[in-house]
């Protein structure tokens, strides 16, 4: 036997949870980036993150049109 520890096989383990990848959504009627947030994240206040990661797609926070495919980043 020998003192040095061994190295554990990882090889068989799956990824995380679908909170620790973003996701993709498509905007509805009556959508806002605050109420996305608050669905995805339970915090309306974390809109920024949504805005961030769309800044190519979203000029205007404030208007988001109906059927844009948005990326939604994990939470922090």
């Amino acid at each position: 036997m020998s003192d040095t520890p061994q190295n554990p096989d990882f090889s068989d383990v799956t990824g995380g949870s679908s909170s620790t990848a973003s996701q993709e959504y498509t905007v509805a009627s009556g959508d806002s980036l605050s109420r996305i947030a608050k669905r995805f994240y339970g915090d309306a206040k974390l809109w920024p993150l949504i805005h961030e990661a769309n800044k190519e797609r979203i000029k205007n926070p404030d208007l988001i049109q109906v059927g844009w495919t948005l990326t939604i980043p994990p939470k922090p």
